[in-house]
């Protein structure tokens, strides 16, 4: 994923519903960056900058250690002396 669909992603997992969205005449080289950021609802404040990073973060470890688990479960497959072929039978990996 690139920078603006991970901080799309980290908004979206914040708050439930359509809260935010992108300014029109926008600022910066980007249209989908944190300065751009306006919120729909009146009910949620603006996150800051430092929160939407750490939701980003979060989301990307989270990522890297379904990753990390999956190919761990592979190799203990392998271990167990199945083969490629039959790993993607199995489980589609």
């Amino acid at each position: 994923m690139n920078d603006q669909e991970w901080l799309n992603l980290a908004l979206a997992s914040m708050h439930s519903g359509q809260w935010f969205g992108w300014k029109k005449d926008y600022t910066g080289s980007e249209r989908m960056s944190y300065e751009n950021i306006i919120v729909h609802d009146n009910s949620i404040t603006k996150p800051t900058e430092a929160e939407v990073n750490a939701k980003i973060k979060e989301l990307k470890d989270a990522e890297t250690n379904a990753e990390t688990k999956k190919a761990s479960g592979k190799q203990k497959l392998k271990d167990l002396g199945l083969d490629d072929d039959e790993i993607q039978a199995l489980i589609g990996v």
